[in-house]
């Protein structure tokens, strides 16, 4: 049974809601893996400030634990499970973007990845269907009057869901370089004319003890992600040698065997606490796939990095920390123990790398609002205006000639074709000109 210090803060937190209008109720559509781990806490501040959010999950979600207590509402999709499905899609999927596809020309490479993906569009294509053609599922949404949709579009589906419902919806993140998924799935203007389109564990106390002994030479952090647990035992030695020759101490996120090569200066966990690492003092550099969380955590805490992109937008975020002068690119294919090992001595050695990072890291903190407040705000104010549909870009009032541009090129054709018209009516005038004053010469 409830307290009543509970069930009077449970009160006074309604009364507020109800009184200040502004607590509404949210609907989620989201990602497992590591954008759930992003997309938790803005739903749990949420929550907090007595929204009611409520979660729909896949019963094959990987890390999304619907069964634990929580401020959090989850409504479990009524699909059949298949076993491991989306945990032997995700093994499947590195080993083709790690494995596979480098050793492919670019067409063969695009070519299996649409078969990759065609065989998980099957299923969320039945997780999708699942959800619009269930029509108590549809009923107990609709009743329920969402006020926003919260959507993360690597999992296509909830833009059609927010439309069977007439709700307004937010994306959590951008998916793809230049926005062509959002575009085509979220009807988000990109006229193609102005936007480029590219594509066990260790307690804590002994953790911290470990850094502690590194001295002044200080620790490397080593994490490609939540996904990538495993390497091929070739490239796992290959990294421990390497990892081997430095002074500094190494944490290093890796559940797969021990590395034979493995230096006593480098341990290995099956989980590190990341951002608490970076943020350590004696952290020097941080050895990264390139995945969203790790660099804005590592320019958060002012870590220069190496970059060893793998697939996604892990390549093109790396480009743009090397493009600040923060971090050093390696390629985990062709890379030798070498090229890791002289990466890190000079993310770790030149100043400006350290410089750079740090720089970043003010310019990141230099805000008048904290991050999840924004978010947070602009979920409410979406809320609050049904949609804000003054925001929307100009894009959507243009026709589809204006859109394309087609105006503009019809136009500059036209140019085009009277300055060829005038120039040839020239050329003619003149030959006919000089034709006549040559027979005129004959003449006489």
């Amino acid at each position: 049974m409830l307290s009543e210090k509970w069930i009077s803060a449970a009160l006074l937190l309604q009364l507020c809601c109800t009184g200040s209008g502004s607590c509404g109720k949210v609907l989620v559509w989201p990602c497992d893996m590591s954008h759930w781990l992003n997309l938790k806490i803005i739903l749990e501040n949420l929550a907090d400030r007595g929204h009611e959010v409520t979660v729909l999950v896949s019963p094959d979600s990987l890390i999304i634990d619907y069964s634990k207590p929580s401020t959090l509402n989850f409504e479990v999709i009524p699909l059949a499970q298949e076993g491991d499905f989306f945990a032997n899609k995700l093994n499947d999927f590195l080993d083709l973007a790690t494995t596979v596809m480098p050793t492919m020309s670019r067409w063969q490479s695009a070519r299996k990845m649409q078969e990759f993906l065609l065989q998980l569009t099957g299923r969320l294509k039945l997780l999708c269907e699942s959800v619009v053609y269930n029509q108590s599922i549809m009923k107990k949404l609709r009743e329920t009057n969402y006020d926003v949709m919260v959507i993360d579009p690597v999992v296509h589906c909830g833009e059609l869901i927010a439309e069977l419902l007439e709700v307004p919806f937010v994306y959590t993140l951008r998916f793809f370089m230049g926005g062509t998924v959002e575009k085509y799935c979220g009807k988000l203007p990109a006229p193609p004319s102005y936007v480029p389109v590219v594509m066990k564990t260790l307690s804590l106390q002994e953790m911290e003890e470990f850094v502690q002994s590194s001295g002044e030479h200080g620790v490397v952090v080593f994490s490609l992600g939540s996904m990538v647990k495993n390497l091929t035992e070739e490239k796992a030695n290959l990294i421990a040698s390497a990892l081997a020759q430095i002074p500094q101490k190494v944490l290093w996120r890796y559940k797969g065997t021990k590395p034979a090569t493995l230096g006593a200066n480098t341990r290995l966990y099956d989980w590190i606490p990341q951002n608490d690492l970076l943020g350590h003092p004696k952290a020097k550099a941080f050895i990264t796939h390139g995945g969203t969380n790790g660099i804005y955590e590592g320019i958060y805490h002012g870590v220069p990095m190496v970059g060893v992109p793998m697939f996604a937008d892990q390549h093109d975020n790396i480009a743009h920390m090397k493009a600040k002068g923060a971090a050093v690119e390696v390629n985990i294919n062709t890379m030798t123990s070498a090229d890791l090992h002289d990466a890190l001595k000079t993310v770790i050695n030149e100043p400006s790398y350290k410089e750079n990072a740090m720089r970043l890291s003010s310019i990141h903190h230099d805000q008048p609002v904290k991050p999840l407040d924004r978010a947070v705000f602009w979920i409410e104010f979406v809320m609050r205006h049904k949609g804000a549909k003054h925001l929307r870009p100009a894009a959507h009032n243009l026709t589809w000639v204006q859109y394309h541009s087609l105006d503009v090129i019809g136009f500059l054709l036209a140019c085009v074709a009277t300055a060829i018209f005038l120039v040839t009516k020239c050329c003619l005038f003149s030959c006919q000109k000089f034709g006549r004053t040559g027979n005129k010469k004959k003449r006489e």
